[in-house]
């Protein structure tokens, strides 16, 4: 029975204990690889210790950061990468660049790698109470390589026609972040930096033997990627601009008959428009005249037979 209570009683502490507080952590990604000459970003995120006070759950305050290499526990003064206690930058090598922070990123960056990088890189937290420090054991171990021969890639084949378009990719078998290769056609430099090379709108002069190799080494140059551009045939160019230039002929042609007629009829329309009165008026006066004629005609026709029938009754009159 007293074994029973011995044992609850253990495990009652033990739950308490982990209620109290939560160890700290380190999480570090896979092994990489990276290529001398290239920038290598070293993913990284931490826990600090967390407790209990007052009923809440709150983390530890960390006061100080350090990346170190080929060290186990990264303290006291042993050499490191990164130390944030060293100012501004916390390096001493302009090299490595912290981009993490005291709160859960722990994320370090390495431009121009070099065959020194070859090693296991560690992280520790350090907080004010010296029994809250912690060092992510486990590392992340880097491979450099150096001499790795790049490989140029395609989106498509090698031949394509004037118009197209096509991607070129510089590769390379190790893990690498922000790459910068330089890339040759026939041996000659472009000025494109990046890893991916984009040919829009080909034509015959992209043709060429493409390859491409890190900035900082050149023993790392890739094999040829040939790509050729057929070109338009002379006669069908030919063709295609006789075509372009009598359409627009016709077009401009259409365009001025059109206008023409316009301006025709507006004119059309403003003479009419003047004549209109002038033409009422003319045919009046005609309507006019031709009415004064008859009325006159009638009454000359009327006149003789009243003369003379006056004058053969005054005649009549005097004889008797």
């Amino acid at each position: 029975m007293a074994v029973r209570e011995q044992k609850v009683v253990c495990c009652c502490l033990l739950l308490l204990t982990g209620a109290v507080s939560q160890r700290p952590t380190v999480d570090y990604q896979h092994p990489v690889c990276a290529v001398t000459g290239s920038t290598l970003t070293i993913l990284c995120s931490f826990t600090p210790l967390s407790l209990v006070k007052d009923g809440k759950r709150v983390l530890v305050e960390i006061i100080r950061v350090v990346w170190c290499q080929n060290h186990e526990i990264c303290h006291l003064t042993t050499p490191s990468v990164y130390d944030s206690e060293l100012g501004h930058t916390g390096v001493k090598d302009p090299r490595y660049r912290y981009l993490g922070d005291k709160k859960g990123n722990c994320t370090l960056q390495i431009t121009g790698v070099q065959r020194g990088d070859n090693a296991t890189f560690r992280f520790r937290m350090e907080a004010k109470e010296k029994a809250n420090h912690f060092t992510g054991r486990a590392g992340v171990t880097v491979r450099v390589s150096d001499g790795a021969q790049m490989e140029v890639h395609s989106s498509r084949d090698g031949q394509f026609k004037t118009g197209e378009a096509v991607t070129l990719n510089c590769t390379t078998k190790c893990t690498f972040h922000q790459l910068e290769v330089t890339w040759l056609r026939d041996g000659h430099a472009l000025k494109h930096t990046g890893p991916s090379l984009h040919l829009a709108a080909l034509t015959a002069m992209d043709s060429g033997n493409y390859t491409c190799r890190l900035k900082n080494n050149v023993s790392s140059l890739s094999k040829a990627f040939s790509v050729l551009v057929e070109a338009e045939e002379e006669g069908s160019v030919q063709v295609s601009l006789i075509v372009g230039v009598v359409s627009a002929v016709l077009i401009l042609l259409c365009f001025v008959i059109l206008v023409l007629v316009i301006i025709r009829q507006k004119n059309q329309s403003a003479v009419r428009g003047e004549a209109g009165p002038k033409a009422e008026g003319a045919q009046q006066q005609e309507e006019d005249v031709t009415y004064a004629h008859i009325q006159f005609r009638a009454s000359g026709s009327q006149a003789r037979p009243v003369e003379d029938d006056s004058i053969i009754y005054i005649s009549v009159v005097a004889r008797g």
